[in-house]
């Protein structure tokens, strides 16, 4: 079985990466020569995604204007979310509407996706339907560029938990379909509530991964990994 469906979180505003957002949208700022957004683009259309929703709403027209010059194999969306920010997970359950009971990947352009992280794609593909749950891929926060990240979470046998000593982060990529959404019976809310939700139930599983964890989560963290694929070349 193979996963057709994918999503795209490009809506934020970017606030921890202003001024470099106040006139760019955060998804297409480049790391090297690629923007975030390629980058994510990429990652889906490398794992065979065909169908591909990107939500939008700060500086939404520039994200519509690249969106309509990229040459892509996959079939680009756009769920528009220019009157109301959705937040992530009312972000999702709208722009996935018409992917019914099929699963589907949701990708945060926020971490800095190369090939290397294809083999997490397909590792956490494997897991979602050997165990058919709602499934995250996590990193240990040694993992992490940004050294100032704090844990979200542990794992006890695949299962997701909750507590003081949390060592894993989320690393955005995670892998759902709607009936999880639909616990939640509200317009604008984060995916944290589903998680929370998944929780309670131990319904929510993750897989770890071995590579670093580049997140451009502000403005001197992004000035860095930038700077760090310049000398690479």
């Amino acid at each position: 079985m193979k996963i057709k469906h994918g999503m795209i979180l490009a809506a934020g505003l970017g606030k921890r990466m202003q001024p470099l957002t106040l006139n760019t949208p955060k998804p297409l700022l480049k790391i090297g020569n690629k923007t975030l957004l390629e980058r994510s683009i990429n990652l889906l259309i490398n794992h065979g995604i065909e169908e591909i929703v990107i939500n939008i709403h700060h500086l939404s027209q520039q994200i519509e204007q690249y969106i309509s010059n990229f040459s892509s194999k996959a079939n680009l969306t756009i769920s528009n979310e220019k009157n109301l920010l959705l937040d992530t997970g009312g972000g999702v359950k709208e722009g996935t509407k018409h992917f019914k009971e099929n699963p589907f990947l949701v990708v945060n352009p926020d971490t800095c996706w190369d090939e290397k992280h294809s083999s997490d794609l397909l590792s956490l593909e494997q897991f979602y339907y050997k165990n058919q749950k709602h499934c995250l891929l996590l990193v240990n926060k040694k993992l992490s560029f940004d050294k100032s990240f704090k844990g979200d979470f542990n794992l006890k046998e695949k299962i997701v938990t909750r507590d003081s000593e949390n060592n894993l982060i989320f690393t955005g990529i995670q892998i759902t379909n709607r009936n999880f959404l639909n616990q939640i019976d509200k317009k604008v809310f984060s995916m944290n509530e589903v998680w929370t939700e998944l929780l309670k139930t131990k319904d929510l599983l993750g897989l770890e991964s071995n590579l670093q964890f580049k997140h451009l989560n502000t403005f001197e963290i992004y000035k860095k990994i930038e700077k760090k694929h310049e000398i690479k070349g």
